[in-house]
């Protein structure tokens, strides 16, 4: 801690005999899960996009009706309006095999990980850094939200 007494909070301050290798392989392994959730995100993405595509096509139908293409309307939705985009899956089975199958044990893990070797405490590679770069008594430097310089 500085001289403010200011320092980070206990859930981020390093467990006695945790080395710096452990504090990194813990950090990376947070890292890695955190582009795993952008990851799941932009699947989100894809879900959402191609449900909205999917959707839009019953107005293309419709118009493609209205303008005397009645065999492009019927192509258009019996080719493409819900069609699987992989075999046998449509968006939503693909998000719910990816949770089940690799995101969800690899959050389960990455926790079990930082309870079981570093007493729950999350982030600690951060909350090092965050204390190796803070100017000491800069009113916008404090270690928590409940101190002041």
């Amino acid at each position: 801690m500085n001289a403010h007494n200011d320092g980070p909070d206990r859930a981020h301050q390093r467990p006695e005999g945790l080395s710096d290798t452990m504090v990194q392989a813990l950090g990376s392994l947070s890292k890695a899960l955190e582009t795993t959730e952008r990851a799941r995100g932009y699947l989100y993405g894809f879900h959402q996009l191609t449900g909205a595509a999917d959707l839009e096509l019953d107005r293309a139908v419709r118009l493609l009706r209205e303008a005397d293409h009645q065999e492009w309307a019927e192509r258009v939705k019996t080719e493409i309006v819900g069609r699987n985009v992989i075999p046998g899956h449509w968006t939503f089975q693909i998000i719910e095999a990816y949770n089940e199958t690799y995101y969800e044990p690899f959050k389960d893990l990455e926790r079990a990980a930082v309870n079981g070797l570093a007493e729950g405490r999350d982030h600690l590679y951060e909350g090092e850094m965050k204390e190796a770069r803070r100017t000491d008594g800069h009113p916008a430097h404090t270690a928590r939200p409940d101190t002041t310089p």
